[in-house]
């Protein structure tokens, strides 16, 4: 994403299945944390600073360049399901993924045998307590 967003012109809408992510710029919370010296509101350090900070000072950098929207992973976003493929690829292999071509010239059956993107996890559900 960050790099994406450095090396692209223009305006960039930044499409994303965490609800973390996608929160964090359209209500505003790096706000606070820059703020609070990179604390949380429960007084503890951010979680992944490193990987925040230089998202953050581009967004600040570029006003109302980069955008952000939601989308409900493993669902039927086409595009959500091809990255979350490719993580999938990335993770089996502990290799990295680059091309020049732009996702629409690229298919599945070029990705070699990764699988199918991840099924949904089933949610905890709050059961009776054991004493």
């Amino acid at each position: 994403m960050l790099d994406a967003a450095r090396s692209l012109d223009g305006a960039l809408e930044i499409v994303s299945d965490s609800t973390y992510v996608v929160n964090c710029f359209r209500q505003g919370w790096w706000v606070k944390w820059v703020a609070n010296g990179w604390r949380g509101a429960n007084r503890q350090p951010v979680a992944n600073r490193d990987l925040w900070e230089p998202l953050v000072e581009l967004y600040r950098e570029l006003p109302g360049r980069l955008s952000f929207r939601w989308v409900k992973g493993h669902a039927s976003d086409p595009f959500n399901n091809l990255v979350d493929h490719l993580a999938a690829m990335a993770a089996t292999s502990q290799l990295g993924g680059s091309g020049d071509e732009p996702p629409g010239a690229w298919s599945f059956e070029q990705a070699g045998e990764a699988g199918p993107a991840d099924k949904p996890r089933p949610r905890n559900k709050p059961g009776p307590r054991k004493l």
